[in-house]
Order: structure tokens, then sequence, then C-alpha cells
């Protein structure tokens, strides 16, 4: 697997630190499942899945590089680990929402697509567990 230079750095990551954004992944995921506020859970649908991404990513030895168009990278790359197109189509319509939200004056979030959104983020969790858990990686603590 080839992981660009110019938005990946690699890095050594203990196993702690590993648990460590899944954990915070998991954590926001559970925000987004407990607030009915569709605009409230897309904002944490959204880290969450950044957040998976960025595991998955340590656990290849790599750190994400702070620039313009990073999370379209975190995104692709996490796809890519899991071997799942499905995961960078979905996700790129979360971050084109996310980003007309944030920067091009807003959108409505529906309930309806927050679900959806919800729903797709647990699909990813599992994913990434079971990932995670076929290259012997300790999930005791999920």
């Amino acid at each position: 697997m080839i992981f660009d230079p110019k938005y990946f750095k690699k890095m050594d990551f203990s196993q702690r630190q590993i648990e460590n954004y899944f954990i915070s992944a998991i954590k926001d995921m559970k925000i987004a499942e407990k607030y009915d506020d569709p605009e409230v859970r897309f904002q944490f649908i959204f880290n969450s899945l950044i957040k998976f991404g960025i595991t998955l990513i340590a656990f290849h030895g790599y750190k994400v590089n702070s620039r313009k168009g990073h999370h379209q990278k975190v995104l692709e790359k996490m796809s890519e680990i899991l071997g799942n197109d499905d995961i960078l189509i979905t996700s790129e319509i979360i971050r084109k929402n996310r980003n007309t939200e944030f920067y091009d004056g807003g959108i409505i979030i529906t309930e309806k697509q927050s679900e959806e959104y919800l729903s797709f983020l647990k699909k990813v969790y599992n994913l990434s567990r079971s990932f995670l858990s076929e290259k012997d990686f300790n999930l005791s603590i999920f």
C-alpha cells in the first residue's frame, strides 16, 4: 500500500496510541447515536468517520499531515485499507455536505440523512473493527 508523502508521514505508533484513536472515534459515534438533532448528529458522524480513518492509517504506521485536502485523503485511504469502494462514495457525500455546511453558508441535514449517515458510520465501525481483529490487533477493550 502506497501512502503519498504529501499527505502522510511515516510514524511509529504504540498499540495504546492506536487504541486511543479508535476509542475517540467510538466516543464520537456514541454521541451521534445519543442526539436526535440531525445537525449535531451529523457533526459527530463526520468526526467519527475521520477518526476511524486515522486509526486505520496509524495502524499502517502513518500519520496524516494537516493540509488542504487531508480529510479527503483520509477517507480515500480508509476505503482502500478496508477494500470497499462504497465507503469512499458515501464518505465523499458526507464530506462534501460537511464542507458546504462549514464553508459555503450551510445546508440543512435532514433527519433521514442523519439516520442514513449514522447507519453508514456503524458499518464503517464494524468493518474497521473486523479489519483490526483479523490483523491480530487486540480489541479486547471494545
